[in-house]
């Protein structure tokens, strides 16, 4: 019976016995682990379900983490600025909000949903 080498270096490789079989020895590359939010997380979801090439070509380069904050980041601003624009727009201010808060929060709501399906559509499902 042969014996075969635990540890075995080819074509620049790394490979180690395990078994019957020889695996390699692979490592993602360092990366920080950023924090992101609500967007960063729907850009995740959508890039494993629709995807997946980009998703695992990020992830094995390292960059799926800073991807996905920058996005967050991204989306959020977005909402920020359309949400500042169409309610000046639409004349939906602190007056009407002292005068009638409930259609203020109504008007609000609206523009938030129509900011936010621009965002989504724009951004995460791009």
């Amino acid at each position: 019976m042969t014996r075969f080498p635990k540890e075995m270096t080819e074509n620049g490789i790394h490979y180690t016995l395990r078994g019957d079989y020889y695996f390699p020895d692979l490592a993602l590359p360092e990366s920080s682990r950023q924090s992101f939010g609500r967007y960063g997380r729907m850009r995740s979801a959508y890039l494993k379900g629709y995807r997946p090439g980009l998703y695992e070509r990020l992830l094995l380069s390292g960059k799926l983490y800073d991807h996905l904050a920058e996005t967050d980041a991204c989306c959020s601003g977005k909402m920020e600025l359309l949400l500042r624009q169409v309610a000046a727009a639409e004349g939906i201010d602190e007056e009407l909000k002292a005068k009638d808060q409930l259609a203020w929060i109504g008007h609000m709501n609206n523009i938030r949903q129509r900011a936010e399906e621009i965002v989504l559509t724009e951004t995460i499902y791009a």
